[in-house]
């Protein structure tokens, strides 16, 4: 498992990530965290500790860009994908966003959050039934803001963001 995510690191490292017109978004925009891409989520942010979101560190955000959105999700849950934070919004002129995010409908200034697939608003920190899971932290920057009512899902934000995303980054954490 290791060898599979340094060659997906090292892929979007060195590929990019393609965006539209095939221009290479993975250029600049960085999402780190208190832990390493790849590397274990620290128990704090998850249901054994506090359950609270990581902070979070943003570089490299195209000056173009009106604003920005996270989706962290975990591809490896039993009943298909689940998502545990959606929120969008968030001011591109950020660069770092403090652990704990409320688990409110409007947060961060004018950022706003979605429902995670539990229903629940804000953050849900990894929780999984059996083995080690990865969690994908996905930092998009956006050409326009999102017209879209607290509560809304991932899968409503994606269809929104469509034709809107300049960059693109993406980290992920492990827990078991």
């Amino acid at each position: 498992m290791g060898f599979l995510i340094l060659f997906l690191f090292t892929s979007l490292s060195i590929g990019g990530i393609k965006g539209e017109g095939g221009k290479d978004m993975s250029e600049k925009l960085t999402l780190s965290s208190v832990f390493g891409d790849g590397k274990k989520i620290p128990a704090r942010y998850t249901c054994d500790g506090l359950n609270i979101s990581p902070p979070l560190r943003i570089e490299g955000v195209d000056p173009k860009a009106k604003s920005m959105a996270i989706v962290m999700d975990d591809p490896d849950a039993p009943m298909g994908v689940f998502d545990h934070w959606v929120i969008w919004n968030i001011d591109p002129k950020m660069s770092k966003i403090e652990e704990g995010v409320p688990n409110e409908e409007h947060v961060l200034g004018n950022a706003v959050q979605g429902a995670n697939t539990a229903g629940m608003i804000g953050y849900m920190g990894p929780c999984p039934p059996s083995g080690t899971h990865t969690y994908r932290f996905k930092l998009y920057a956006l050409n326009a803001t999102i017209d879209l009512k607290p509560g809304s899902t991932k899968k409503m934000l994606e269809k929104t963001m469509e034709g809107h995303i300049i960059q693109e980054a993406l980290l992920r954490g492990l827990y078991r």
